[in-house]
């Protein structure tokens, strides 16, 4: 690839969605994925496999839907895309309301997930920054940046 792709844009940081069913949400973060250029379609299909394999959810209300590892191959660029539920949705008996889809090609998500640590320490954040609906807060938060 000839020009290089951010890992997370501004545009991929979609707040105040409402209620949906898990599946759907995931289809979503996969769709932005293969609209943004980080993935093949058929990346939507290993993120639907690894969830209902093993739940993505992370605790404090976030969820990292994900492919599995034989769909690597599906994966142009690492990228992330961001849904935020304010009233959250129910993934696998727990409420989520951070969505967090990554594609990762390498290492360079780790700091993303570094700083998903280091500020969203406790559901109380994930809450108020998903109910504060500030996309630049979000990009800061997870970039480190202002963009």
């Amino acid at each position: 690839m000839a020009h290089e792709i951010a890992m997370l844009k501004m545009e991929n940081i979609i707040l105040n969605q409402p209620q949906a069913d898990r599946e759907a949400v995931i289809r979503r973060c996969g769709r932005l994925l293969v609209n943004g250029g980080y993935v093949r379609e058929r990346y939507i299909e290993g993120m639907v496999k690894r969830d209902n394999a093993f739940s993505t959810g992370i605790g404090n209300h976030i969820a990292i839907p994900h492919g599995e590892k034989e769909y690597k191959d599906a994966i142009l660029a690492t990228g992330l895309v961001v849904l935020a539920y304010p009233e959250g949705i129910d993934w696998h008996g727990t409420v989520v309301y951070l969505v967090i889809g990554i594609a990762a090609r390498g290492d360079e998500h780790l700091d993303i997930m570094g700083n998903i640590v280091d500020h969203l320490e406790t559901a109380e954040d994930v809450i108020k920054l998903v109910k504060s609906a500030d996309q630049k807060a979000v990009y800061r938060i997870l970039t480190g940046t202002d963009g």
